[in-house]
């Protein structure tokens, strides 16, 4: 009796210890956790919340809390019958056009630089470069670049024998085009190295059978290449949209929305209507908008991938 009474408060002891030390890790987590966690909630769930919040008031921020006057979907009323929010709606549209020309080009400097290309560390650093210089830099050395009369690339044009060469930024039908050829030089690097650790995560055995089998390097590229980068295809393909609905900082330096209307994006809009206006319920109902419409886009990217991507 005296043994199993021993033996009970032994295991007694040794679960209590046990749960002991298992809170203590749980706490101890919950510690290392906690500064993700308070900043993840004050600067991204609190700001989340309150913008469904202002959406539904009509508030001049100026004017403090007190300026605050409720008006219900009033904004979104507003919001749907605003064209020149649909405008800057199709200007991001036209926008994801430079997504899968940014894909194709990276993917297929990746491949250059996986298989022809010696030094690859320092090609990787060349093209990586754009991607985390300076917006602001970039945009300024591009203004340069395209001045209508005075920029290099129109004296190369002009020098080819074409008398009157586009305005680039400065014109209506170009600006957003030009833009667009930014994105794409700006994001080619980080898309190549996402697509470099791709490539070297394919067996090479499969190159190696195709060989033997016969097979051209453009079939091994759409049978073998194409089809076992769908994963990182995808990944980019997400990111890359993501990334054209959050276009400001180009927008910003290099046309402020203009000529015309004709680069004003969503995100531009939004600040605008914010900062310029100072309607910032007007503005956060845009925003709302915008995370709906990245929402769906995303929804859709999901669904479809399915039929396409092979893990």
């Amino acid at each position: 009796m005296e043994r199993s009474a021993s033996t009970a408060s032994s295991k007694t002891a040794g679960s209590r210890s046990w749960l002991s030390v298992r809170t203590k890790e749980t706490l101890a987590g919950y510690l290392f956790a906690a500064p993700m966690l308070l900043g993840l909630t004050v600067f991204i769930l609190i700001p989340m919340i309150s913008l469904f919040f202002v959406s539904l008031t009509k508030w001049n921020f100026i004017q403090g809390l007190s300026g605050v006057e409720m008006v219900g979907l009033d904004n979104f009323r507003h919001l749907f019958q605003d064209t020149t929010f649909f405008v800057s709606l199709l200007n991001n549209l036209k926008l994801l056009i430079a997504v899968p020309v940014t894909l194709f080009v990276s993917l297929i400097v990746a491949i250059v630089v996986d298989e022809l290309v010696y030094f690859k560390s320092f090609f990787k650093v060349i093209y990586f470069m754009p991607y985390i210089s300076s917006v602001v830099a970039v945009a300024i050395v591009f203004q340069i670049l395209f001045h209508p009369s005075q920029g290099p690339v129109n004296h190369f044009l002009m020098s080819l024998g074409i008398e009157n060469p586009p305005k680039w930024l400065a014109d209506t039908s170009y600006a957003l085009p030009s833009i667009m050829l930014i994105s794409v030089w700006t994001s080619i690097g980080f898309n190549m190295i996402v697509y470099l650790a791709g490539l070297q995560s394919i067996p090479k055995d499969l190159y190696e059978a195709a060989e033997i089998d016969g097979a051209s390097k453009l079939r091994q590229f759409r049978s073998i290449t194409v089809p076992m980068l769908s994963p990182t295809t995808f990944f980019l393909l997400i990111t890359g949209v993501i990334y054209s609905f959050k276009t400001f900082d180009l927008i910003a330096v290099l046309t402020q929305g203009g000529p015309a209307k004709s680069t004003n994006v969503m995100v531009y809009e939004i600040y605008d209507q914010a900062f310029i206006n100072l309607k910032m319920g007007y503005a956060a109902a845009e925003s709302v908008f915008l995370f709906a419409v990245i929402l769906l886009i995303t929804i859709l990217q999901f669904w479809g991938q399915k039929k396409w991507v092979n893990y």
